[in-house]
């Protein structure tokens, strides 16, 4: 929280920055669970008046990302085991009908694209480029979205990767590339022979290993705050 102010675009209203700016801090651990984060702190570091931090804190709280306590003010929420198994189960129920649907949608080249996506996953993994290995892996499963012709999926599965990033930047580096290329291959293969439920079956596993591998690499580490 000590580095310069951004710089305020026209194009974004404070709440948006303020927002963008500390969730960013969250997820990369600039701000831990169980830190205080103060509008006058927020204030200073913006130069602005406390209304739009106000509106932000309680953004972020909505979002999963603060807890406000009254008389305490916020802070950085802890990561719960609960938070995790909720997310992949509804992840893996609302992709695995996106994959389903997408069946009787896709063509031959986004399928191909997705075949890509899986090459480009794993040359990412052998040269250890994390980043460019979250960016084809996301890629990959926003394709099958915006090809299932639901919107409203697309939004609500976008907001809860969104809340996810936070726990999901802990293990980055420790995804297990090989089940993933699997489940994925799978995946394709369902959608190219035109198999709905087979699709929606295989997304749901491929949610399941994002859960074991989280839930694995956090209690070996006693990250976990089950309540």
């Amino acid at each position: 929280m000590k580095s310069a102010p951004p710089v305020i675009s026209g194009h974004k209203t404070l709440r948006e920055i303020i927002v963008e700016d500390l969730r960013e801090a969250i997820i990369r651990q600039k701000i831990r669970p169980g830190e205080r984060v103060t509008e006058v702190e927020v204030a200073e570091r913006f130069g602005i008046s406390r209304t739009p931090i106000r509106e932000a804190f309680r953004q972020l709280e909505s979002e999963g990302f603060l807890t406000i306590v009254p008389r305490k003010g916020a802070m950085v929420s802890d990561i719960e085991e609960k938070d995790i198994r909720d997310f992949y189960e509804l992840k893996g129920v609302l992709e695995g009908f996106a994959a389903r649907q997408a069946v009787e949608r896709m063509t031959e080249n986004d399928i191909v694209c997705l075949e890509q996506f899986n090459i480009e996953i794993e040359k990412c993994a052998k040269r250890q480029d994390v980043s460019g290995m979250t960016s084809a892996h996301n890629a990959f499963h926003e394709l099958i979205l915006e090809s299932c012709g639901n919107r409203k999926i697309q939004q609500v599965v976008a907001g809860l990767v969104r809340q996810s990033l936070r726990f999901r930047f802990y293990v980055a580096t420790l995804v297990h590339v090989e089940d993933i290329l699997r489940e994925h291959a799978d995946i394709v293969a369902a959608i190219r022979s035109g198999d709905g439920e087979r699709a929606e079956a295989c997304m749901k596993i491929n949610a399941q290993l994002g859960l074991g591998v989280l839930l694995k690499e956090f209690s070996a580490e006693g990250r976990l705050d089950d309540q």
